[in-house]
């Protein structure tokens, strides 16, 4: 009991922050509270727009931008993650929203952020590798289209349809534009959305989505445009904590709902410290930390009024490009916006929500890569319906559904490939020592086959099947040194076939068995069958030579002298030398 204890503590322990973390921190600063100031201008409008989408408000964005933003910059596994709302996420809160409004959305965030938690002290975290790559840009995909369809009812100035799938809400927004267009908020979400694509292309480094988001609302408030309907007004500063949104009895509805935020700031936040990695050199991040920094994050952002967050890919790729080290420019991120909102609240109130709606526009925009598509549709006719099915399924269903179904394509696709590798062929006896007219009587009655590949559940019945309707032979050899994996279905089947064999007269005998196939085989009595009488053999040869001592013995044919053979390897069974 005491030892459960001490790994327990010393695995909590390893994901604390340590003394490595503050030597990195002070290495440049100037250059990590450069990037965490960009950081945090590209971020603004982005916390505000997703508060927003999300339902909970502008405010809800900036205290989750805040609140998880510095927690997931100090405990996080990642040195340049920048963590707080973002797109994914708001696409899994809008129906959690519509269902059990504000306060459920707070419940499943801090619900989410404790199963974040058992999964880091569970080390899940190293799993993130095995999700393909096809899913991955799916998702993004998808995630992209449903971004930009949220945006159209702000873009458009017109009130937010009654609906939980965005393409009903997108259709019923185009027709309420229709009979009474409002051209200034649409004039609004284009103009900056134009400024931010092509600023993007001319000058990367500007933070062409602030410029245009402040020019945008000095228009409308010099214009005096009614029709741009700004955010409203904001709180100065953060809410105190509370619990008071918690409600026990409404846990249990609850759950699945968490359960899905939980494992989709698992799978964003890992795949964002992951693209970080790639982005930079001598940068590794630990998913375990990782996991746990986002845990931490999302218990503590409800309690401020807070949406679940997640690290975000734009974010954290803009803290790369301009040049950040440590986890400094991501706490310097989270400073600075707390500073906006305890400073610059009553300014913020007034940007137009159309300004919003182009910001992320643009976003959902960026999120394609072009280039990365056409490539993964050109890979495999497999990983170009993979990437489809998870776009299609994230725009149809939502983000969880889309993962789920993309990842049981890809596992069906995947076995599909490696069944087919697996083959039963049959091949001609080894010579050996023997004469042409011995070799010829042997193989009157003798038959080898080998196996090649995976004898699992899903190639097994394919073949071994077939194996049981062999000709009239008296004996079987089965060459199963090149079998590289067997499992259950595939003991059970070649059981199966080997007893069928056993009721015609035939007699089956084995050769290179591995040491690590034994258990699976004796666990189904297969290995046990195929030892009967003693007819299993480490070499081919060695089973040849009991196949036709079988035969001297039933007078199927004459004694023939004994006969020497040459080293054989067990790996290949082929003659050494």
């Amino acid at each position: 009991m005491r030892s459960s204890f001490a790994r327990a503590g010393a695995r909590l322990t390893a994901l604390l922050p340590g003394r490595t973390d503050l030597t990195e921190m002070r290495r440049d600063p100037r250059r990590d509270l450069l990037a965490g100031l960009t950081v945090a201008i590209v971020a603004l409008p982005l916390a505000l727009g997703f508060g927003v989408s999300s339902g909970l408000g502008a405010e809800a964005g900036l205290a989750t931008a805040v609140i998880a933003g510095a927690l997931a910059a100090v405990f996080g596994g990642s040195n340049l993650q920048v963590s707080g709302p973002t797109g994914a996420m708001t696409v899994v809160l809008v129906p959690i929203v519509a269902e059990h409004g504000p306060s459920g959305v707070l419940a499943v965030g801090l619900m989410a952020g404790v199963m974040l938690v058992a999964l880091a002290l569970l080390r899940a975290g190293k799993y993130m590798q095995y999700v393909p790559a096809p899913v991955v840009e799916g998702f993004t995909l998808g995630i992209a289209c449903v971004i930009g369809l949220q945006q159209i009812p702000n873009a458009l100035g017109v009130p937010k349809p009654e609906g939980d799938r965005v393409l009903v809400v997108t259709w019923r927004a185009l027709e309420e534009f229709a009979k009474h267009p409002n051209w200034t908020a649409a004039a609004f979400a284009l103009a900056v959305a134009a400024v931010m694509l092509m600023g993007a292309r001319l000058r990367p480094t500007v933070p062409f989505s602030i410029l245009a988001v402040i020019a945008a609302t000095v228009v409308a408030q010099v214009a005096g445009l009614d029709a741009a309907q700004p955010i409203g007004e904001l709180p100065s500063g953060l809410p105190a904590p509370s619990l008071s949104f918690l409600d026990p009895g409404s846990l249990g509805s609850l759950f699945a709902p968490a359960v899905a935020v939980a494992a989709l700031a698992a799978l964003e936040s890992l795949l964002s410290a992951s693209v970080a990695d790639g982005m930079t050199v001598g940068q590794k991040h630990d998913p375990e930390r990782e996991l746990f920094g986002q845990g931490l994050a999302n218990i503590a952002a409800p309690l401020f009024g807070g949406v679940p967050a997640t690290g975000a890919i734009a974010r954290t790729a803009v803290n790369v490009r301009t040049g950040a080290s440590s986890r400094l420019s991501s706490l310097t991120h989270a400073a600075v916006l707390a500073v906006i909102v305890f400073a610059a609240a009553p300014l913020v109130s007034r940007i137009p929500l159309a300004a919003l709606a182009g910001v992320l526009l643009a976003t959902a925009i960026r999120m394609v890569e072009v280039g990365s598509l056409r490539a993964m549709a050109k890979a495999t006719r497999s990983d170009a319906l993979i990437l489809v099915l998870t776009a299609v399924a994230t725009l149809a269903l939502d983000l969880v559904y889309a993962v789920i179904i993309g990842l049981v394509v890809a596992g069906a696709l995947a076995l599909r490939a490696v069944a087919v590798q697996a083959r039963l062929d049959q091949v001609p006896l080894d010579r050996g020592d023997h004469s042409a007219e011995e070799h010829a009587l042997l193989a009157e009655h003798i038959v080898a086959y080998r196996i090649d590949g995976p004898l699992f559940f899903a190639a097994a019945h394919r073949f071994l099947l077939e194996l049981a309707e062999v000709a009239d032979v008296r004996v079987v050899i089965l060459r199963m040194s090149r079998v590289t994996t067997i499992d259950a279905t595939g003991a059970l089947v070649l059981k199966d076939a080997v007893e069928k064999l056993h009721r015609r007269g035939i007699v089956v005998m084995t050769s290179g068995i591995r040491a690590g196939q034994r258990q699976v085989l004796d666990s189904v009595g297969a290995l046990e069958l195929l030892r009967l009488e003693g007819r299993e053999y480490a070499t081919t040869p060695e089973a040849i030579q009991g196949a036709r001592t079988h035969l001297e013995c039933a007078g199927v044919m004459p004694a023939l002298p004994a006969q020497t053979s040459r080293p054989v390897s067990e790996e290949t069974e082929e003659p050494v030398g």
